[in-house]
């Protein structure tokens, strides 16, 4: 064995497909690196991965890096001379009733709006193209041309072998056995042959990843399951050239293989392995082959394939792979540590995902942040509950046994329910609030009225809460609405050089007098948008920052690593600590008159202004702001007088008209409105000039802040892309997002979010409008359709708010 290095800028620990790949753009980017695999390459679970390549998620981006991964493995032989096993013979989707072949439909429209080519297909065609199967009870089909598989164990040994030629080192039989760390920084990897000096440490080691960070307080929330498909020995006839196959109504998914097939699924009862650890020496190993846990699957399978009744068995492959609760895979670097990054938790789609995952995570690594928005996969979309291991097994067990079930529109989970709960839980829930789940918090969804069921009933159409949202939302147009968001997450930013800190951090400009409210973006150097959220200057050195239940972890992480060197101020997190309850309406005023002797007048108490209040005796903190287009206050207080706050405010709201409403009340509000939301409208991707919030942005400023330089160059040269909005008129027609936008006959972008205007009538969405060169007149002067579940529909497009009436009230 060649003598291990004495240092290197970086060290991957894994070398199955991701540490390779990884190893492979790092070293083409010219980065320093050495991987270590404890013993040889591939042995973990990328050896028994079964290797079907399909590309399209319901994220851009992801289907982006999915799509990455076939470009560069189609030409990854010819680089290194090692032989990869692609195949790009394409890959078939069965729909076999009216709710599968709907979804279809909407997949092919989304494959549509991200570039990539889907057709839609009669069963007869869908035969023609996979002869072996029957027929019989499909509706139709879809066929992506560009999927493929691949032999994973000889991908990895490709990128292995063009790593090393771009100058990485891999060593096999090495084991890290611990990291050194000083003063919260990396400084060494300990192996069991030696000390290696390193700056950077990437793990991707895994189900293995799991343990070994947490030894670093870095909670990486993954679980072993078990997985299992079938080999069978030679089918007579087999054609050449059989696209994959998944046929999810069934649960099951097809390879050709050396003249054989290739036969697994995702049951509905999923097995955990390794409850109490994985094995001490488990590598190049599989698990015993579990026939009658396979029986109900290979039963559904016989019905498809006929020829599976005559076939030999080869082997019946048990192995234990790695998977997450919400059914993505994790990357990016810990928000607990700096410098040490994780690329793991790949769901059974490691090799579709391997050769793009590992160039983002290279990246990451090399230059700070990834080639392009990752916020699904990124590590610090988890939180709270994320460190309890059987909550995480638990919820993982679920979206195992819904890899394959209907892709629901805003279906919730059902596990490990009642987590974090508001100290208003059980009196909304007595009073019909069916509640949704983020980041373990329960919220209320939408209130159920005497003699309805207070459940979601699921479909692709208007669900059973549609007429209850209705009502929720003309409540909070015509008279008054109190929402429940106490899961917000909340934190102080506090100290001598907090405002200078805040002010290098945030686009918008902080530095205002004590009482202040401010909405802002917080950029990234390029001018993406990282955070949108509000700040309150509550004190000359403390401000209050409130920002979306699902970005607790992430804002806190971009907040924390941005502050500038040498100053002096401290980020606590108080999500816990206060409650939130939003009033919104017309009639919020004569409300707040009567359960308040303070001045709410415009005058008394401007929009975009805070200050402490008095409610049934108790300091409430009051936030004159809305999301959803009325006047009205957001008010946080501690969580101990929340019932008595919340009792108070209906009380006095009875004669009003005040009633409970939920989220997807405030969805449908602020959609009217016009109003952005991180993570679905705007992001890393997108500026504050593309998304029409350039007002935001303190340019005329002479302060220096995160991102200027790159605002500044865009608004001289302007954009490429901008956010409008668009309507449709016709009433059956129901808009998700992802539906693909056509200016002119040619598609120039999707519907980034969407849902109804109860105001207006109609449904609206909203998305980029994508061209060299954009602005508010080249939208508006096109002749816009949208591809909705694979059908043309008319729209009108818009700039700004579909509904305006609402200023007067905001600003009055």
């Amino acid at each position: 064995m060649k003598p291990l290095p004495s240092s290197s800028k970086t060290v991957i620990i894994g070398g199955g497909i991701m540490g390779c790949s990884t190893a492979y753009h790092l070293a083409k980017m010219g980065v320093e690196c050495t991987l270590l695999e404890r013993k040889k390459l591939t042995s973990g679970t990328t050896f028994h991965a079964a290797g079907l390549v399909g590309q399209l998620r319901s994220n851009a981006n992801i289907t982006r890096l999915l799509g990455y991964s076939v470009d560069l493995y189609k030409a990854l032989e010819a680089e290194t001379g090692l032989g990869t096993g692609w195949k790009m013979n394409g890959g078939l989707r069965l729909a076999c009733n009216p709710d599968r072949w709907i979804e279809v439909q909407r997949q092919a429209t989304t494959a549509h709006s991200f570039g990539l080519e889907m057709e839609l297909l009669s069963p007869q065609e869908a035969l023609d193209l996979w002869p072996l199967m029957n027929v019989d009870d499909v509706i139709g089909a879809a066929f992506m041309p560009t999927d493929g598989q691949a032999n994973p164990s000889d991908i990895t040994q490709a990128l292995a072998k063009g790593a090393r030629m771009a100058g990485a080192q891999i060593f096999e039989d090495i084991s890290a056995l611990d990291l050194k760390i000083d003063k919260g920084r990396i400084i060494a990897v300990i192996t069991e042959h030696g000390r290696i000096a390193c700056e950077k440490v990437i793990i991707c080691a895994g189900q293995w990843t799991r343990d070994f960070a947490a030894r670093f307080g870095v909670s990486v929330p993954l679980v072993s399951m078990e997985h299992q498909y079938m080999v069978t020995e030679p089918i007579k006839a087999m054609p050449k050239n059989l696209p994959t196959l998944r046929d999810p109504d069934r649960l099951t998914y097809y390879k050709e293989e050396v003249g054989g097939l290739v036969m697994g699924g995702y049951e509905n009862n999923p097995i955990p392995w390794a409850v109490d650890g994985i094995p001490k020496g488990f590598h190049y190993m599989l698990l015993d082959s579990n026939f009658d846990h396979f029986e109900p699957l290979m039963e559904l399978a016989l019905g498809r394939v006929p020829a599976l009744e005559t076939a030999g068995i080869k082997t019946l492959t048990n192995g234990p792979e790695s998977f997450t609760p919400d059914g993505n895979f994790i990357i990016g670097e810990a928000p607990e540590l700096a410098n040490f990054f994780v690329g793991a938790g790949f769901n059974a789609f490691g090799i579709a995902a391997g050769g793009g995952a590992g160039m983002a995570l290279a990246e990451w690594v090399a230059n700070g942040g990834p080639p392009y928005d990752l916020w699904s996969a990124d590590i610090r979309r988890f939180g709270q509950p994320h460190r309890d291991v059987d909550w995480v097994r638990s919820r993982t067990v679920e979206a195992y046994g819904k890899h394959y079930t209907m892709d629901w529109p805003l279906e919730e989970n059902r596990s490990v329910r009642e987590n974090r709960l508001s100290p208003l839980y059980q009196t909304l829930k007595d009073q019909g609030a069916v509640f949704g789940e983020k980041l373990g918090w329960e919220r209320p969804n939408w209130f159920a009225t005497q003699g309805v069921t207070a459940a979601d009933e699921y479909g692709f159409g208007r669900q059973n809460w549609f007429d209850a949202v209705g009502r929720e939302h003309k409540a909070c147009r015509e008279a008054a609405a109190l929402f429940d968001q106490s899961s917000f997450a909340k934190f102080e930013l506090e100290g001598p050089d907090a405002c200078a800190a805040l002010d290098w951090i945030c686009s918008n400009n902080v530095d205002r007098p004590v009482g202040a409210l401010i909405y802002t973006q917080m950029l990234n150097d390029a001018g993406g948008i990282e955070c949108d959220l509000t700040v309150a200057r509550v004190a000359n050195d403390r401000f209050y920052i409130v920002t979306g239940t699902g970005f607790a972890t992430r804002d806190f992480d971009w907040i924390k690593r941005n502050i500038p060197a040498g100053l002096e101020c401290t980020l606590r997190d108080v999500t816990n600590e206060n409650a939130v309850l939003s009033l919104m309406g017309p009639a919020a005023r004569r409300i707040m008159v009567r359960v308040s002797r303070d001045t709410f007048s415009n005058e008394g108490f401007a929009f975009g202004t805070c200050k402490t209040i008095q409610i049934a005796g108790h300091n409430v903190l009051a936030l004159r702001v809305t999301y959803v287009g009325e006047l009205g206050w957001e008010l946080h207080f501690p969580i101990e007088h929340a019932l008595e706050v919340y009792s108070t405010l209906m009380e006095a709201g009875n004669r009003y008209g005040l009633i409970n409403a939920g989220y997807r009340a405030i969805e449908s509000l602020r959609l009217e409105k016009g109003y952005r939301a991180w993570g679905a409208d705007i992001g890393p991707d997108h500026t504050p000039f593309e998304a029409g919030l350039g007002w935001a942005v303190k340019l005329r400023s002479k302060v220096d802040f995160k991102g200027r330089a790159a605002m500044a160059v865009q608004k001289t040269n302007g954009v490429n892309k901008l956010m409008a909005g668009f309507l449709v008129d016709d009433p059956d027609t129901v808009l998700l997002g992802r539906e693909t936008i056509f200016r002119n006959g040619e598609r120039i972008g999707w519907l980034s979010s969407a849902g109804y205007g109860y105001t207006i009538g109609k449904s609206v969405g909203y998305g980029f409008v994508r061209s060299k060169a954009v602005d508010a007149d080249f939208v508006l002067a096109g002749d816009y359709t949208l591809e909705v579940a694979s059908k043309r529909v008319k729209a009108r497009v818009f700039m700004g708010a579909v509904y305006d009436a609402a200023m007067v009230r905001i600003k009055a």
